[in-house]
């Protein structure tokens, strides 16, 4: 009789998990739903009847001092015997039935770029989906038109295939899918020539989609049943939009607020003024106060964004930027230097601190 470690491969000192793993690894080769040969049937039987005894460590003790570890007596051990059914991960359990041919298709991520003045109140796009769509030729049934599909003659419609393997119990019946219908159950004899019996093409399709107001970069909108279909007229998946929101020339955003910088002569910082800024949904009049100063925010409420979640709107921003000439005629350079004796009294002096004008405008944007 072969020693049993050398049938199973392993030292005379493994341990049980050694062992056991040995046993899985040679029961998985040899198995005759895997190997089906007379030789691999031999060798999987003594795999088994070396484990058997191995595995046990009363059977184990008086096979090392020299007796031969059977399967008679009171020795016998049927540990195994869940071990195979561990193993070809659940043997002997009744079919589930046929799988269904149809599936659902796969989710469709596109990135959509949108303009910022678009983002206020929202948009509509029709967007083109280059995508899955049923086929026209057999409605998603994989067959030719007039034809269906005809049950496996070699399965009987089950989609499994039952076999009896020999083990320590005796016969135990095994099920594994049909290798002719692949564990549908039926064969399509005559495939729809247009989708190969698929039961879907590829194609172009356009996409209404409605951007809702107040989204931003990053955002994705889900169009439940707008992605792939479904192979054999299974349901589609669905379709996430992901938003990037372009930049802008005059406005920057900060939240629902847009922000903006307005460029004010000195004369009418001086004096004061009225401006027309054109907003992105219209123009805005903003007076000018007599003596602004740079970096100071004028606030128009309620002509920002729309919220995305709820109601009303965020605010425009607008940053002045008193802007000092640098090329003066004859006459404007005379002007200011009869301005420049007048106020000889206020000579330059030291004032607090104060940091760049970029970084104010950033400071109280932000507030």
């Amino acid at each position: 009789m072969a020693d049993h470690y050398e049938v199973l491969g392993v030292a005379r000192d493994a341990s049980p998990d050694e062992i056991k793993k040995a046993y899985r690894r040679l029961a998985r080769e040899l198995h005759p739903d895997v190997n089906p040969g007379a030789e691999a049937s031999e060798r999987f039987k003594m795999v088994t009847h070396a484990y058997d005894v191995l595995s046990d460590p009363k059977q184990r003790e008086q096979y090392d001092l020299g007796g031969q570890g059977g399967f008679g007596g009171g020795g016998q051990n049927f540990g195994g015997f869940g071990d195979i059914f561990e193993t070809f991960f659940g043997a002997g359990q009744a079919s589930r039935g046929p799988r269904s041919r149809r599936e659902r298709g796969q989710d469709a991520l596109i990135r959509v770029e949108v303009g910022l003045e678009e983002v206020v109140f929202g948009t509509h796009r029709d967007i083109e989906v280059d995508t899955a769509v049923v086929c026209d030729t057999c409605h998603g049934s994989c067959c030719q038109p007039g034809t269906s599909p005809v049950t496996c003659d070699i399965c009987g419609g089950s989609g499994s295939i039952q076999r009896a393997v020999r083990s320590l119990l005796g016969n135990v019946m095994t099920s594994s899918p049909c290798g002719s219908c692949r564990g549908y159950g039926t064969v399509i004899t005559t495939p729809c020539v247009t989708c190969q019996g698929q039961g879907r093409v590829r194609a172009r399709r356009t996409v209404p989609v409605d951007i809702p107001a107040g989204v931003d970069t990053g955002v994705r909108l889900q169009m439940p049943g707008s992605g792939e279909a479904g192979p054999a007229g299974g349901a589609n998946g669905d379709l996430y939009l992901e938003i990037k929101v372009k930049n802008h020339e005059v406005f920057s955003r900060n939240g629902d607020d847009l922000l903006c910088t307005l460029e004010v002569q000195m004369t009418d910082a001086v004096l004061g003024t009225t401006a027309h800024v054109p907003a992105l949904d219209g123009d805005v009049e903003l007076e000018v106060k007599a003596g602004v100063q740079s970096g100071e925010i004028l606030t128009v409420k309620d002509r920002g964004i729309t919220h995305l979640r709820g109601s009303g709107r965020g605010d425009l921003k607008v940053a002045v930027h008193v802007v000092t000439p640098t090329k003066l005629s004859h006459k404007e350079r005379e002007l200011i230097e009869q301005l420049a004796k007048v106020r000889k009294a206020h000579p330059p002096q030291l004032g607090h601190f104060q940091q760049g004008l970029f970084a104010r405008l950033r400071d109280r944007f932000l507030g």
